[in-house]
């Protein structure tokens, strides 16, 4: 089947974008891995693999943005665009589920044992006497030393009131493109990336509180560990979002969505809103429970 025909299957071209693309991530993770154990050069290794990738995807994605405007792409390309990022979503909230999974067990099974409830009273008597049922926790062993927990409604109230207010942003920015309004979908977008990226400011900032008056550390016991986990890995969806919202505001600006072809966008927005529903589940179950 001719990859010009709108009627068909379309079939690809042949690229050398995906073995490129593994290639970077190898070399990445062997970087990476080098690094943490302390062996030479790991590093730069890492450092050489990032780059590999940052011009893998500035290439790659670069390709389909140029095969979608030139009209290659049919209805059942956007089906299997569609169907790839819902799949893509999916794996993400299951990313996401194991670490709530980790939290709600060391709460209600793990702490619970420790300090002797049901049939593990022996393992509070023998082991550890003096530890007390309560969360949040540094562990039986105090592990990291005295903290302070962060607060709920300070930072972490302010940040989720940005990201429930960058969700109506993106949707107003998305009710602009389907009535074919640049500048509502302009506008709209770039409050949304200036919402995403103070969100990213306004995280940094309370890491470093936490770190330097909290003494809350990835050290700090169980709830230490699962705190920085959680927000540091929702912090890394964010950064990927915001830097998605701006290459579709610099796409807009170009003036390359339609109000009938621009499933770039709603992926965009897509993850943007899902990066949203975790927040307010971290919000809920990590800083006010």
């Amino acid at each position: 089947m001719s990859s010009t025909s709108h009627d068909g299957y379309y079939v690809p071209h042949g690229s050398y974008w995906p073995i490129t693309a593994s290639v970077a991530v190898f070399v990445t993770m062997l970087g990476a891995a080098n690094w943490l154990n302390g062996s030479g050069g790991g590093s730069t290794l890492f450092v050489i693999g990032l780059i590999l990738v940052v011009f893998m995807m500035f290439g790659w994605f670069g390709t389909v943005v140029k095969e979608s405007l030139a009209g290659r792409y049919n209805a059942q390309v956007d089906r299997s665009f569609r169907w790839s990022m819902s799949w893509f979503i999916f794996s993400e909230v299951m990313f996401f589920a194991a670490f709530f999974g980790a939290l709600y067990y060391a709460r209600t099974f793990s702490i619970p044992w420790l300090g002797g409830e049901g049939s593990n009273a022996m393992t509070n008597a023998v082991l550890w006497p003096a530890f007390e049922t309560v969360w949040p926790t540094n562990g039986p062993a105090d592990l990291g030393g005295a903290y302070q927990i962060m607060g709920t409604w300070g930072l972490p109230a302010i940040n989720t009131l940005i990201l429930l207010t960058s969700g109506v942003t993106i949707t107003w920015a998305h009710w602009g493109l389907q009535k074919n309004d640049r500048k509502q979908l302009i506008r709209g977008l770039a409050a949304t990336v200036l919402l995403g990226f103070t969100f990213l400011c306004v995280q940094a900032y309370e890491y470093s509180h936490a770190y330097h008056a909290l003494n809350l550390t990835l050290g700090s016991g169980i709830y230490g560990s699962t705190f920085f986990m959680l927000t540091g890995f929702h912090g890394f969806h964010v950064t990927i979002g915001a830097i998605m919202l701006t290459v579709m505001l610099v796409r807009s600006v170009r003036g390359h969505f339609t109000p009938e072809h621009h499933f770039a966008f709603e992926a965009a927005s897509w993850y943007w809103h899902f990066v949203d529903v975790v927040w307010l589940g971290l919000f809920i179950f990590v800083y006010w429970f």
